[in-house]
Order: structure tokens, then C-alpha cells, then sequence
């Protein structure tokens, strides 16, 4: 029998499904008689050597952890730079390893994640030190290579086409005497994956919503008011998507707040959908609303796709027995195998072609005037939206879990 802990953390933003994956690490493991420790707040909590002992949670608990949203263990904004740069804490990181008999790291987050899994399963060879190393899927902007789509976003682009379809429905009862256009604004920097999520919302040339902006085509702003009126004249009122992330000709993000850059080294964007409307209303002359569901979008569990939730789960499965495989630096990917009917699969990816990789939303799937989703984006998108998930409720409100989270005992000095 295998011999040694597994310890797993949690990465960057997290979705309304990262606990599902959880929950899939943890009771795979006990099936298989492994100890799992958790890292709190990702990637810190094991420099720190914050570690917590996920035996002292009830089976109970460890099942709710899959329909409750947030990070059980907490996550966090850290890169690691290069071995060169960073030496010392991936170390660091090798000197908690052993000091807990780690045999096993599944690192769950996105693309930098990828890369630190990546890594750190580098060093670890070069120090002779028997760890494997896996990166686990989850990203609601669908960005990562290799795999068809990334646990995490089929929820958040159910929670946006489904806002989309009910906002509109408001816009169209109020447009006679009140708002003419509503902006909504969806995340991704560089994918405009949400953005497009949202044309599920409508199925009609005049259903809502009208224009999608996306980063993957240049913003115009004469042409983007033109094109608001047009619609306005013809339908009465008028639904934007627009991707947080869009930018101009010359590369500029439109919504650049000016406060510099996050812990991953990306530019902070600051409301796109308001400056959107400012825009609208100040050279239209048209009453406009906006929404920026923000942290909305990623933590709706209420909403929650089964289809997300099932790959959720099952990425997280598939990890612990690819770690026990010795799989090292390796990722569960989904593959599709069908759309209609839709079927999935889970198979192994190296992480060398996941990490620091982003995958944009395909030419085909964008309409040609570039405003909308074409069909075939259709056909990708709507199976991982279907199905519903809802959590338990009791009197009137979702029941989530909240861990114990028993820390471990310290054996090393303390991290500076």
C-alpha cells in the first residue's frame, strides 16, 4: 500500500464548484487509505506551513463540501517566480514536504498554478525527493489549454446567461419610460468565454442580449454607439455584454483602473460596464443602467450546472489516482467525446502544455460582425450549462458547511 500524505491547496479566485473538487480529492483518498493535510490560503499556507489535518471532518462534511461555495481551506493571489529567482521558497516548500512526509501535492487552480505544480515537481526531481505533483483544473474564464473546459466556468456562464435572460425581461417591461440600455459586465481579462456564455441568454436576432463586446476583437467606440442606436430604433431597448477585459486598437484595456497590477503581475481593470453607460448616456442621450456582478459570478452556487459540478468532482478524483499512479506533473483534463448527445471523459494532460498557456475563444465561435456568438459556440456552450445542482436549503437559504479545519503541528521554524 501506497505509504506517505497528500496535500492539497487551493489557487487563485475560486468558483462555485472548487469545494466539489475538494470533496472529490478527500473521498478518494480515505477509499484509498490516504491522509489528506490542506494548505491554507493556497501556495502560503504550505511555505507557511499552516497545514490542516482533513481527517477530523466528518464524512458529512466533506460530502457537503460539494454543494457549498468559496474555498473550505482558503485560497490565495501568490507567484512564484522562476527556480532561479524563487529558490528559496520552493525550498522552502521541500523542507515541508518532508517534514510531513508529503508524497503527493495537487495544486488547484489555474494557469500559474499549472505552472507552480509544474515546478515545484522539477525540483523535487532534482532533489531526489519522491513527490508527485498534479495540477487540478478550475477557472470560471475557461482559459486553460488542453482541456475541452475548466471546472468552475459552466456554473458562472449558467449564472450569467440566466441574469442576462431575467435583467432583460426588466429592461423590456421599463423601456417605454425609463432605462433604453443596460450594460452588464462579465469577467475575463483576456477569454471572452463569459462574455459569450451570456448569448445563451437569447435565441432571436432581437432577443437579448443584442452586443457582446469581447477582448478578442478590438473595441470601436463610434461603431459600438452606433450600433447601440440601431438597435434602440429597432427593438425599443437594448442589452450589452461586455467582457471586463476588452480593449482598444492600440491594445489599451478600456476599463484599466489605473491601480497598477495584482500579485500575478495583470493590470487592475475597474468597471468597464460603467464606463460603457457613461459613454451610452453622455453621447446618446439614452437612460442607461449597469450591473457588475463581480465576485457574483464565481461564487453562485445557487445556480450551480450539474454538468460543472460532475466534472468538478471528477477532476478531483481522477488527481488522487493519477498521483498514485505516479503520474507526476500531469492535470485531468476533460475531453469531450460527443455534443449531442453530450458526453465527457477525464484523461491525463502533461502540465508543460497547460501551464502559462490561455485559450481564447476560437474565430468560429465568434459572429461576423463580432457582436455575437455563432452557432457553433451554441453547440460548445449549452451542454455545460444544463442541469441543476441546488444545494440544500433550510428556511429559505442555502445550508453550506463550515469545516473544522484542525491545523497540524508545527516542525520547522517559521517562515519570515
Amino acid at each position: 500500500m501506497a505509504t506517505g500524505n497528500l496535500l492539497y491547496a487551493q489557487s487563485g479566485g475560486v468558483t462555485a464548484v472548487i469545494n466539489a473538487t475538494a470533496s472529490g480529492v478527500i473521498t478518494e483518498a480515505r477509499e484509498r487509505r490516504i491522509r489528506v493535510l490542506a494548505a491554507r490560503e493556497g501556495i502560503l499556507g504550505a511555505l507557511r506551513e499552516d497545514l490542516v489535518d482533513t481527517a477530523r471532518e466528518s464524512i458529512a462534511s466533506i460530502r457537503a463540501l460539494a454543494h457549498t461555495p468559496g474555498g473550505a481551506f482558503g485560497s490565495c493571489r501568490y507567484k512564484l517566480k522562476s527556480l532561479e529567482e524563487d529558490r528559496a521558497k520552493y525550498e522552502r516548500l521541500l523542507d515541508v514536504f518532508r517534514a510531513h512526509d508529503v508524497r503527493w501535492f495537487l495544486y488547484n487552480g489555474g494557469n500559474d498554478s499549472a505552472d507552480t505544480a509544474l515546478k515545484v515537481s522539477r525540483l523535487a526531481a532534482a532533489s531526489a525527493y519522491p513527490l508527485t505533483c498534479i495540477g487540478v483544473p478550475k477557472t470560471i474564464d475557461n482559459d486553460l489549454a488542453v482541456t475541452d473546459c475548466s471546472p468552475g466556468f459552466g456554473s458562472a456562464a449558467k449564472y450569467t446567461a440566466v441574469s442576462v435572460r431575467e435583467a432583460a425581461l426588466d429592461v423590456a417591461a421599463m423601456a417605454g419610460s425609463s432605462t433604453r440600455v443596460f450594460v452588464y459586465e462579465a469577467m475575463g481579462r483576456h477569454a471572452g468565454w463569459l462574455a459569450a456564455a451570456a448569448g445563451l441568454a437569447g435565441d432571436g436576432a432581437d432577443d437579448a442580449p443584442h452586443l457582446i463586446l469581447f477582448p478578442e476583437r478590438a473595441y470601436d467606440e463610434a461603431d459600438f454607439l452606433a450600433r447601440v442606436q440601431a438597435v434602440v430604433d429597432r427593438v425599443g431597448w437594448c442589452v450589452v455584454v461586455a467582457s471586463e477585459g476588452i480593449r482598444t486598437a492600440d491594445g489599451g484595456f478600456v476599463a484599466e483602473s489605473g491601480g497598477g497590477t495584482d500579485a500575478f503581475g495583470h493590470a487592475q481593470l475597474g468597471g468597464v460596464a460603467p464606463y460603457l453607460a457613461g459613454r451610452v448616456k453622455d453621447a446618446l442621450g439614452l437612460k442607461v443602467h449597469w450591473a457588475t456582478p463581480d465576485y457574483l459570478q464565481r461564487s453562485a452556487r445557487h445556480i450551480a450546472s450539474q454538468t460543472d459540478l460532475d466534472q468538478a468532482i471528477a477532476v478531483g478524483r481522477a488527481a488522487v489516482r493519477y498521483a498514485l499512479e505516479r503520474r507526476n506533473a500531469t492535470m485531468p483534463a476533460v475531453r469531450r467525446v460527443s455534443d449531442n448527445p453530450y458526453r465527457w471523459t477525464i484523461e491525463p494532460a502533461p502540465l508543460a502544455r497547460v501551464a502559462n498557456r490561455e485559450k481564447k475563444m476560437p474565430a468560429a465561435f465568434l459572429r461576423r460582425d463580432g457582436y455575437g456568438i455563432t452557432a457553433a459556440a451554441r453547440r460548445y456552450l449549452q451542454p455545460l450549462v444544463r442541469g441543476e445542482a441546488y444545494p440544500p436549503y433550510r428556511d429559505g437559504l442555502p445550508a453550506y458547511v463550515s469545516l473544522k479545519n484542525t491545523p497540524v503541528a508545527k516542525k520547522l521554524p517559521d517562515w519570515p
